[in-house]
């Protein structure tokens, strides 16, 4: 069963995936993503994911999609092995963004602008 956690914070929501990301899982991972309409960026933190099939890609493609047509990035962090190899096999790696886990400015503080604000892996 696929669990998804979201945090916000500021501009950004992180979405915290754990589980398989399979045909008949994805109903909970389409609803966070769909539900964060008020975000500039949408980002999945896939550091819990252990499987993904073509279904899960497609999914996953279709999100960014439809995250783009709202203007709304989409981003991947903590990109497992598997995950990452899926990706790089099917060519989708030049698709997707993927950003290292650590950095991602706080919207919401101008003040400390200048402080990148850690992401640890979702618990």
């Amino acid at each position: 069963m696929l669990k998804v956690h979201t945090r916000n914070s500021g501009n950004v929501a992180v979405l915290c995936v754990q589980g398989r990301i399979v045909n008949g899982e994805t109903a909970s991972l389409r609803e966070a993503v769909i539900s964060q309409t008020r975000v500039g960026t949408v980002v999945l933190d896939l550091g819990r994911v252990s499987t993904i099939d073509a279904s899960g890609l497609g999914l996953m493609l279709e999100l960014r999609r439809q995250s783009l047509a709202n203007g709304i990035r989409f981003k991947l962090m903590n990109v497992t092995k598997l995950v990452s190899r899926v990706l790089e096999v099917t060519r989708l790696d030049s698709v997707f963004e993927v950003a290292p886990a650590i950095e991602f400015l706080p919207a919401t503080s101008r003040v400390a602008s200048h402080r990148v604000m850690p992401f640890a892996r979702c618990a």
